[in-house]
């Protein structure tokens, strides 16, 4: 049941009809795993936050630099050096004291993924380093953990829903076979700014915020927004059955 205070905090997404009491009281209910918590798992954890997802849990083990706050909304000047994840949930219980964030300060490996995965009702990809995005998919896979992916360098991002649960549901690796990898493009080599991460990352916390509150989510799309001319182009990305990753999973 939500509170009094709940039913008035939440007043604006609850008058919602996809939304409604019951999906606010499923998002307090959900547990969400939020993977990087740079340039989009900030906006991600930010509103996934606000809206009252009831346990997050927030995985990086990088500190703060310089080159950081441009983009990365949560952290200030006060804060280089420290660590990402634990400086982030000091400002997300600041911003809403009835959710639960949970810091894994370390990098995401195997065994940190099948303890947590688990656990969690979905999970989001907010990194930026390919190996790591390969073994989240493998990961969510063997789980059968729904996912969401973002990525953005320059003035580009996308993302795409992934949902073990579906038969016809494409992976990353459908879309990226491990054996060709995916480009190794990042912020660090193509730069970066502000606004795309808080337009990925909020697209990402809508879909994540419509799934947990029972509504359905498309999958193989993947969403491709183009900052320079405001744009955003879908392409239908089909299961791949020669696919190492997914297609043993039927």
């Amino acid at each position: 049941m939500l509170s009094p205070e709940e039913l008035l905090r939440y007043s604006r997404q609850t008058m919602l009809k996809s939304i409604g009491e019951q999906g606010q009281q499923n998002l307090k209910n959900a547990k969400v795993l939020i993977v990087g918590v740079g340039g989009l798992g900030n906006p991600v954890s930010l509103y996934l936050n606000a809206a009252g997802i009831g346990t997050i849990y927030l995985v990086d083990g990088d500190s703060i630099d310089i080159s950081n706050l441009p983009r990365q909304i949560l952290f200030t000047e006060s804060h280089l050096s420290q660590g990402k994840a634990d400086i982030a949930a000091e400002v997300l219980q600041q911003q809403n004291s009835t959710t639960t964030v949970e810091v894994l300060d370390e990098m995401l490996d195997e065994e940190l993924a099948d303890y947590y995965f688990p656990l969690v009702d979905l999970v989001l990809d907010c990194t930026d380093n390919i190996a790591t995005r390969y073994l989240i998919n493998q990961k969510c896979l063997a789980h059968k953990k729904p996912l969401i992916i973002g990525a953005a360098t320059g003035f580009d991002g996308q993302y795409m829903f992934v949902d073990p649960n579906a038969n016809d549901s494409a992976c990353y690796q459908c879309l990226f076979p491990q054996s060709k990898k995916a480009p190794e493009n990042n912020c660090q080599t193509l730069g970066i700014l502000g606004p795309i991460l808080a337009i990925v990352g909020g697209v990402q916390a809508l879909q994540a915020i419509k799934f947990l509150a029972g509504n359905n989510i498309d999958t193989n799309q993947l969403n491709i927004f183009d900052g320079l001319s405001n744009s955003w182009q879908k392409l239908t990305v089909k299961k791949q059955q020669q696919c190492t990753a997914c297609s043993s999973l039927q």
